[in-house]
């Protein structure tokens, strides 16, 4: 979608400009002003205008230093093309470090939302008019709920061949079919004609050094394989992603305190124990089983269920054993220091 001129939020950016908009929001009652932080990096030639985005959901830390660290790389020196990096969508969230907006709406479920509607649906026309609209692909960063963690994930609606080839370009071991719902982001997205794949990685309200790296890895993979930055000049082939076209969650089947077995990541198979559940006194309650063999991508981490709860995320592949070791090498990789700095700024 190149133009010589991008018009966001009343500002004009050339090819080969570079700009930080504040995009003004609903103000606070307290009579503060609220906005959207908006980073936008220009190619001296034109090319494909990607946005990145974290923090739809406000205690979403991961996608916010993931971002930052894309803006201050080198990367960008030669960018072909237009990048579009909101750091936080949803600042309300943010602030309060609640995965909603004041009015208690999930952001991810008001799209397209409305210029006279709630505050979340004021906040979703927002964004998907000055930044979503304006863009061929997008990637939208997020993490595991409170107290729940993702294993490095794609998520996307695999029907669509170009997504399907944006989320393998990404690398991370799993890409997980995600059908569109209804009022979300990437329906809204689709609707407007722009593609785009879901990133979740790590547990709200933290930074996970191994998410935050392997999310700008993605990044940067899905702009060389977009053509907005040169390829790779390593020799290295990248390992093939693994899809899952369904996952399930294991639930507690006991309330008490839990012993985690089984860890992200972990190929498990039927039968499997996962957890054990135990009373305040030791005594073991129940144990927690694996129904259908896979990988864990997501895990409950507080030691405190009740019955029913979500406690284990697990999808299903034809070769889950190599999913597992691709996982394996994923973490040696990106965790060796030696190759990789924690800044993240040097060229990989």
């Amino acid at each position: 979608m190149a133009k010589d001129i991008l018009t966001i939020g009343g500002t004009d950016v050339p090819l080969g400009g570079t700009a930080r908009i504040e995009l003004p929001m609903v103000k606070l009652y307290t009579d503060t002003n609220m906005s959207m932080p908006v980073y936008v990096k220009r190619g001296k030639r034109s090319g494909p205008t990607l946005f990145i985005s974290a923090a739809v959901h406000g205690d979403e830390l991961n996608g916010i230093e993931i971002i930052s660290r894309i803006i201050q790389s080198k990367y960008l020196d030669s960018l072909k093309g237009t990048l579009i990096a909101v750091p936080f969508v949803n600042g309300y969230g943010v602030l309060s470090q609640s995965r909603y907006l004041p009015d208690r709406r999930d952001l991810n479920r008001s799209f397209p939302g409305s210029k006279r509607g709630s505050l979340a649906g004021r906040v979703a026309d927002r964004f998907l008019s000055e930044i979503v609209a304006k863009a061929d692909y997008g990637i939208d960063l997020h993490t595991g709920s409170l107290h729940r963690s993702n294993l490095p994930q794609v998520r996307a609606n695999l029907d669509d061949p170009e997504i399907m080839t944006i989320a393998k370009a990404f690398g991370v071991p799993v890409v997980l079919n995600s059908n569109l719902r209804d009022g979300s982001l990437r329906e809204c997205a689709d609707d407007v004609g722009t593609k785009v794949i879901l990133y979740e990685a790590g547990e709200a309200l933290r930074f996970d050094e191994l998410s935050i790296r392997a999310g700008v890895k993605g990044i940067v993979g899905v702009m060389r394989h977009l053509g907005m930055l040169a390829k790779s000049r390593s020799k290295k082939s990248l390992s093939e992603p693994r899809i899952a076209r369904s996952s399930s969650w294991i639930r507690a089947t006991d309330s008490g305190f839990t012993t985690h077995i089984k860890e992200l990541g972990d190929l498990v198979e039927s039968g499997d124990v996962l957890a054990e559940i135990k009373s305040p006194y030791g005594d073991v309650l129940d144990q927690v089983l694996c129904k259908n063999g896979g990988i864990i991508i997501g895990k409950q981490n507080i030691p405190l269920v009740q019955e029913g709860d979500a406690m284990y995320h697990i999808a299903h592949f034809t070769s889950p054993d190599e999913v597992a070791g691709h996982v394996e090498s994923m973490q040696d990789e990106l965790m060796d220091s030696d190759r990789i700095p924690p800044s993240f700024v040097a060229q990989l």
